[in-house]
Parts: structure tokens; C-alpha cells; sequence
């Protein structure tokens, strides 16, 4: 009876300090959470331009990184905000935009939101056609709780059905950000489908977070049919996809918002 009684209690503090090594060593993985979102310049598909709408998707997203794309700052239509920083007031989270275009008495481009300081910015032209819409490419290095640095991309490429530009911008992209330090994250509006010329570029260098064999769709957010937002992330042995979803709020904008966790591997 005793011997069974040992045993028992051997197999409770087995059990035990099984949970806490469990518990231990899930709360030091590094997650991060991405969220692509492209806000349609602030209007909202109704027209309501009511920016706590859009706020209200990423707050509920609870991302630590957000990429905005359609991004306006301080233009007539969007009445003179400066959309990035009102957005990141209402989500209290750092802001910071990239200009892609002077456009309507103000600018156009890409906004990152951030949980975390900025330790640099950089916003990076991506090439085009005389006469196609010019488009960048933003980026923010950061430090994340865990003392890891890790540098994340936010962007927009080229719309028309030609796809002259989008494989320029992707092969840009590549050329650039292949000399990065730091585990890095691209995310945003790639305006392309899976296996279209100019996502193949990007993940012939970039790891993409989707199911290949069945995409969440993203595009557009009353009836989804097609998959054009991402988030990719480079070097492959030290991202984990986690989790992947949709946020298709019909209001908020044409685009369902992209949410993505990552595991940063050490």
C-alpha cells in the first residue's frame, strides 16, 4: 500500500512539473502578430469616412504590427488628416507613413502601425511606368519584448491587369531587402493571385504564410473571390506560421484585413 501510495505521488509530481515545463516553455516562445489591412484612403465602403470603424478592426485584431495600404495624409478627400497617426491614436499604437505619391492637396501611401518603438524607418520607391501610379515600399526595425530585433514591411504594388510593374516591384523588393540584418516580415496588398509572375518572384525569396492548396481569399470583403493580400516573411528557419485568418468587415473597407501569427525561432 505504501509502495503504492510512492507511486502515485511520483506520478502526481511527474505530471505536475510536466504542466509548468509546458507552461514555461510556451510563454518564452516569441509571437508576433501581423496584420495586413488596406483601408480604402479612410472612406469605408458606405462613404461614412468614420476612421473608428477601421480602428475598431485592428484593435480587435490585437496585432502587434499592422500594414496599411490606400493610406492618406492630410489630403483634401480625407479632410485633411493625417490617417496613420489618428489611426494610431484610436488603437494606441506608434505610426508612421511612407509617401508613394503627392495626391490631392496632400499625399498617398503606406502606413505601418506598431505595439513597439522605432529604432529606424525607411521608405523605399518602387519602380514603375512613366505614367502608372508610383508605389513604395515602408519599413520599421524594432525591438520586440523578448530583446529580438526584427525589421517589418509594409507595401502596395501596382493594380492594373498588366503586370509589368508588379514584377519590377517584386524583384525590387527582393533585391532590397535580401541584405537585411534581421528576421523580417512584408506584408500588404500585392494586388496578384497565387502563382500570378509576380508572387513566384516574391516567394522565390520570401516564405508566404498561406495554405497554397486552399488561400484564405481576401478580395473583396462582401463575397471574397480572390486571394491579394499577404504576409511573407524571410529567413525561413526562423518564422513559424502559427495562425492564419480573415477579418472581412463589409464596412470598414473593400478589402478583408489579413491576420497572421508568427512564432520568431531562435
Amino acid at each position: 500500500m505504501q509502495k503504492k501510495k510512492k507511486l502515485i505521488s511520483f506520478l502526481l509530481l511527474f505530471f505536475f512539473c510536466g504542466i509548468v515545463f509546458a507552461q514555461k516553455k510556451d510563454a518564452e516562445k516569441v509571437l508576433v502578430k501581423v496584420l495586413s489591412f488596406n483601408i480604402l484612403h479612410g472612406k469605408t465602403t458606405n462613404g461614412s469616412f468614420d476612421l473608428d470603424i477601421i480602428a475598431n478592426v485592428i484593435k480587435k485584431a490585437d496585432a502587434d504590427f499592422v500594414s496599411l495600404q490606400e493610406v492618406d495624409f492630410k489630403t483634401n478627400r480625407a479632410k485633411k488628416y493625417d490617417l496613420p497617426t489618428e489611426l494610431g491614436f484610436r488603437t494606441k499604437m506608434t505610426s508612421v507613413f511612407g509617401r508613394a505619391i503627392y495626391y490631392d492637396g496632400g499625399e498617398y501611401g503606406e502606413g505601418v502601425l506598431s505595439k513597439y518603438s522605432f529604432l529606424s524607418t525607411r521608405n523605399v520607391a518602387l519602380p514603375y511606368t512613366k505614367g502608372n501610379e508610383p508605389r513604395a515600399a515602408l519599413e520599421i526595425t524594432t525591438v520586440l519584448k523578448s530583446g529580438d530585433t526584427i525589421s517589418f514591411i509594409g507595401t502596395h504594388l501596382d493594380h492594373l491587369n498588366e503586370d509589368t510593374d508588379r514584377v519590377s516591384q517584386a524583384k525590387e523588393i527582393n533585391q532590397v531587402f535580401s541584405k537585411n540584418t534581421y528576421p523580417t516580415i512584408l506584408s500588404g496588398d500585392l494586388n496578384d493571385t497565387p502563382n500570378s509572375r509576380a508572387i513566384n518572384i516574391l516567394e522565390s525569396f520570401w516564405k508566404a504564410s498561406y495554405n497554397k492548396a486552399n488561400p484564405k481569399l481576401t478580395f473583396p470583403s462582401d463575397n471574397p473571390s480572390k486571394k491579394i493580400d499577404y504576409v511573407m516573411f524571410y529567413p525561413t528557419s526562423k518564422w513559424n506560421v502559427i495562425s492564419k485568418e480573415t477579418i472581412c468587415d463589409t464596412i470598414a473597407s473593400d478589402h478583408c484585413a489579413y491576420l497572421v501569427t508568427l512564432e520568431l525561432l531562435h
